[in-house]
């Protein structure tokens, strides 16, 4: 996706998109440009926006991601927020190596900015105006074997057959964000037949998200009662041409104040061909 996907009552959660694995050395490669926007909706009036533009080269990616929200539901997206999270392609897998994020809401201001070694988190600082409270303590433990925001919403898909399948579902994602440490357990739901009204058109896959708060949150807060009292949530996933992975298409949270729904008008992915790089034998700068 990336649109906002709930975090606390001062931050906007994100969350989505895409990479490309990178091509083989010496051959030309092709450098991607994904650009989603998505709308925020509660019981079916406009919240929010959220836009997300990821470059995909050929070892690495960046993604940065903005959105905007207020009005219904304030303790669930309220606010601004950015992310930008790089991620390097190592033997066709994503490894992610720095994140930040910054929100505001009002004057308050919240910042985050870690870099991950091998999955665990190597460097952290975080900044924030709110005041001392009874969250979770995060442990050293908590802080390993973990992804962030963005790359979690990109899945890979193992395998030669079909991307928008059941399998996709089949996952459980160790998210940490610099403050929270959660876990979004995913199972397959059904394939949805899904159009933006700029960009992609056809099959997604519809996984049931299950939140599972470990640590960073404050155990009585009504984001977590939100998140965690039987509340049906769904993500769409589509994927992205070219690549055997999926980006979100659609948030659905359902709630007896209306249903909050993300998603996207804009799912498109540009590809321009890239110079072939220098050979070994010609080599005489950087890499």
């Amino acid at each position: 996706m990336f649109c906002q996907f709930p975090g606390s009552s001062r931050e906007l959660r994100a969350v989505a998109l895409a990479a490309l694995i990178a091509g083989l050395a010496g051959e030309a490669r092709a450098d991607t440009r994904i650009e989603v926007h998505y709308t925020i909706k509660v019981a079916g009036i406009s919240v929010g926006k959220s836009d997300v533009n990821t470059v995909i080269g050929a070892a690495d990616y960046t993604t940065s991601a903005t959105g905007q929200a207020s009005g219904a539901v304030r303790f669930l997206v309220s606010g601004e927020g950015t992310i930008t999270t790089r991620v390097a392609v190592v033997d066709g897998r994503l490894v992610p190596a720095s994140f930040t994020l910054t929100t505001t809401r009002d004057k308050e201001k919240d910042a985050a900015k870690m870099t991950i070694d091998g999955g665990n988190v190597k460097d952290l600082a975080v900044e924030t105006t709110e005041a001392k409270d009874d969250r979770v303590p995060v442990t050293d433990a908590d802080r390993k074997g973990i992804i962030d925001p963005l790359t979690a919403m990109l899945i890979q898909v193992e395998g030669t057959g079909e991307a928008v399948a059941a399998d996709a579902c089949k996952r459980t994602l160790p998210i940490f964000d610099g403050r929270r440490r959660f876990d979004l357990a995913l199972s397959f739901k059904r394939i949805d037949q899904v159009k933006a009204a700029k960009g992609y058109a056809g099959p997604a896959v519809v996984c049931a998200v299950t939140f599972r708060p470990i640590a960073g949150h404050r155990p009585g807060s009504k984001l977590l009662k939100y998140l965690t009292d039987g509340r049906e949530i769904e993500m769409a996933f589509a994927p992205i041409a070219g690549t055997r992975m999926l980006a979100p298409f659609r948030l659905s949270i359902a709630s007896m104040l209306g249903n909050l729904v993300v998603e996207a008008t804009d799912f498109t992915a540009t590809t321009a061909q890239a110079a072939a790089p220098a050979t070994p034998a010609t080599a005489t700068a950087s890499k």
